[in-house]
């Protein structure tokens, strides 16, 4: 659906037209898994995949919304009314950053918000990060708050953080709201800062394909909360702020200090290797190697995630093992975990052995047929119409 068939929907829905129509995208997180809660380096970017948003203030303290890919008609809430806790259902991600932007004093009186989206929900493509930043960046605009991206992503951080309830970190909105096309980008969680790396695999007879495994994840669920835990538990435990301070040259003495906490050695050990991973990454995309030398350090992350993580599953761990065999020049596991998609970076004239090998995989192996698309760096969000 398009953004003049947002427009067109909301009008239809409400009896008048929209003020404008706005797009956030979900994203790919290339490198850096589970390094964004603990102040580290992660490197997403932008799909062509969006969450639409059509928009209008209102004045009387309502909030309406309603999504085309959600059976039935609009939710109606009062702004008053908004608290964490109240709601569980879909309209708890924009709901939320109704709420957060009025808890940090702004003046948000309603909105009338029609939505729909091409992000794949569960696949671990941020979809919930694309609807926060489509809704805050309609907000921003239309009620002329002045807030930049980073500052929308912080807002929708704590939306879903506190609101929904999910212990997320900060990568998935700042990737959704600041990406650029044609590029990754490199963030520093600590202090925000951000770099865009140029990413142009076509032009190096490449592509990154997504294979959504069709298993579904959520951020809400305990396995999140609890990894999140331990890797705040190593920390201390450390004596550090966070496991970004241990450095990778200093791996072992951390790990020999933990003992016998065998869990929270695991944890420590991927959040350190997956850190300097993201450098490499960097490394070797700003020198002549260029994107065919990543592969392997995409691998690497996904026995990290597998082993010391464990957040990976059978489905994700299929499409890895065969991509690899068919020739792949790496693959990993990508998003949250438990689920979700995995990406791979292959040859172009490869891409279309290697989507047989991975379908014809899982259906020898009984699981739902996989949904394989390529990922192209794309722009992050912004006004359509």
């Amino acid at each position: 659906m398009g953004a003049q068939q947002v427009r067109d929907g909301f009008a239809e829905l409400y009896g008048t037209a929209p003020e404008g129509v706005w797009a956030a995208p979900g994203r790919v997180n290339l490198i850096g898994e589970h390094t964004d809660y603990n102040d580290g380096f992660v490197m997403p970017f932008a799909l062509p995949h969006v969450t639409l948003a059509a928009v209008a203030r209102r004045d009387d303290g309502v909030l309406r919304l309603h999504s085309a890919d959600v059976p039935g008609g609009p939710v109606e809430l009062r702004v008053a009314d908004l608290a964490p806790g109240t709601d569980d259902g879909w309209t708890a991600y924009p709901a939320g950053v109704v709420w957060a932007l009025r808890e940090a004093g702004h003046p948000v009186s309603g909105a009338d918000v029609h939505l729909t989206s091409t992000v794949p929900s569960g696949a671990g493509l941020s979809s919930s990060a694309a609807l926060e930043v489509v809704v805050a960046l309609a907000l921003n605009d239309l009620y002329a708050l002045g807030l930049k991206g980073w500052q929308l992503a912080r807002l929708c951080q704590r939306a879903e953080n506190v609101y929904v309830g999910a212990p997320t970190g900060i990568m998935d909105q700042t990737a959704s709201a600041c990406c650029e096309e044609g590029h990754a980008l490199f963030l520093d969680t600590r202090d925000l800062s951000q770099r865009q790396i140029p990413f142009d695999l076509a032009r190096e007879g490449l592509r990154l394909l997504v294979v959504d495994t069709r298993v579904q994840h959520a951020h809400s669920d305990g396995e999140y909360g609890k990894r999140r835990a331990g890797c705040e538990k190593g920390a201390a435990l450390l004596g550090v702020d966070a496991l970004r301070d241990v450095p990778h040259d200093g791996l072992d003495a951390a790990l020999a200090q933990l003992g016998d906490e065998e869990e929270i050695r695991r944890l420590v050990r991927h959040v350190v290797t997956e850190d300097a991973r993201v450098e490499r990454v960097i490394s070797l995309l700003s020198s002549s190697a260029g994107a065919r030398a990543i592969g392997p350090v995409l691998t690497e992350g996904h026995a990290s995630l597998r082993d010391d993580f464990r957040i990976s599953c059978p489905e994700l761990d299929l499409v890895v093992d065969t991509a690899l065999a068919a020739g792949a020049l790496g693959a990993r596991m990508t998003g949250g975990g438990f689920g979700g998609s995995a990406i791979v970076l292959a040859e172009e004239g490869g891409v279309a052995a290697l989507t047989e090998a991975v379908e014809a995989a899982f259906a020898e192996a009984g699981f739902t047929a996989p949904r394989v698309f390529e990922a192209v760096p794309s722009a992050g969000a912004r006004r359509r119409l």
